[in-house]
């Protein structure tokens, strides 16, 4: 069975709390940390290594995109997906060059997410993680926020 140690990453503790309810209500999946500060979250990937970390943009004093290089060099092994409001191709483009794996909108939510973190948790080959990465980074004019 799946088992999959997440970080999730954002200053609303509402949005916060909507992730870790969904997510601990699937099987295999459970939140070891959260936090809305993203230099925490540099710190707590550290500590404990999540095989994915659900990141936000917009945050206070350090950034999603400031956060992302700084928590891959202290958990290298992590999958890093951003989550955000953010439906911007220059912003998505900036935030998968930082070596994320997925770009999701927070309205995709629900319908992409679970797909995309068991895909990159189970890749079969190469070919299906890259798969993954185009289905939930799609042009961002094709993905009207709700």
């Amino acid at each position: 069975m799946l088992h999959a140690e997440v970080l999730v990453v954002d200053d609303c503790k509402q949005w916060r709390e909507t992730l870790r309810s969904m997510l601990e209500a699937i099987p295999g999946y459970q939140v070891v940390a959260e936090t809305g500060d993203a230099l925490e979250a540099v710190q707590k990937a550290a500590q404990l290594h999540p095989h994915i970390v659900l990141l936000d943009i917009g945050m206070p004093v350090l950034n999603g995109i400031e956060a992302a290089p700084r928590i891959r060099r202290a958990s290298p092994h992590s999958k890093i997906i951003f989550v955000t409001q953010e439906n911007d191709h220059d912003l998505r483009a900036a935030a998968l060059a930082t070596g994320a794996e997925a770009y999701l909108l927070k309205s995709r939510v629900g319908s992409e997410l679970i797909a995309a973190m068991d895909a990159l948790l189970m890749p079969a080959d190469a070919t299906q993680a890259s798969d993954v990465r185009a289905m939930v980074t799609t042009p961002a004019q094709s993905l009207a926020v709700d």
